[in-house]
């Protein structure tokens, strides 16, 4: 039997005491529980109670909410340590997703930008041939 399912016959001899001492239903998949959470269901209320003042509120320079950010305010919060990548797996399962700070340079001078794009950038774009 084991040979026709293509399975070890171990598993068949399980199976056969499973189904002989627990009927059908102990046949049925079970799917595996994993390692349980760190934060309790209450910690994660609370979590998103802080996410949504803010990081500034949570004493961050910026509003932005990154995953080291969230591993951080978790740890000083909580006392529960999160790696920085398992941090975004846990803000998808709470539907929140983890924001990217968009990059600037300091010295990036806004007002020479907008002047060059008023004055040079006309004469140098290329002309429609018509």
């Amino acid at each position: 039997m084991a040979r026709a399912v293509g399975v070890d016959p171990r598993s068949v001899r399980r199976w056969k005491h499973d189904l002989r001492f627990g009927g059908r239903a102990a046949l049925r998949a079970v799917p595996a529980s994993g390692r349980p959470p760190r934060l309790s269901p209450g910690q994660r209320q609370r979590l998103e109670k802080h996410l949504l003042k803010g990081a500034q509120a949570a004493g961050f320079a910026t509003d932005l909410w990154t995953c080291p950010r969230v591993a951080e305010h978790i740890e000083r919060t909580f006392d529960i340590r999160y790696h920085v990548d398992h941090v975004c797996r846990l803000l998808h399962q709470m539907n929140w997703s983890p924001q990217k700070p968009t990059r600037k340079a300091i010295e990036r001078d806004e007002e020479g930008i907008s002047q060059w794009v008023k004055q040079a950038w006309p004469a140098i774009k290329k002309k429609r041939a018509g």
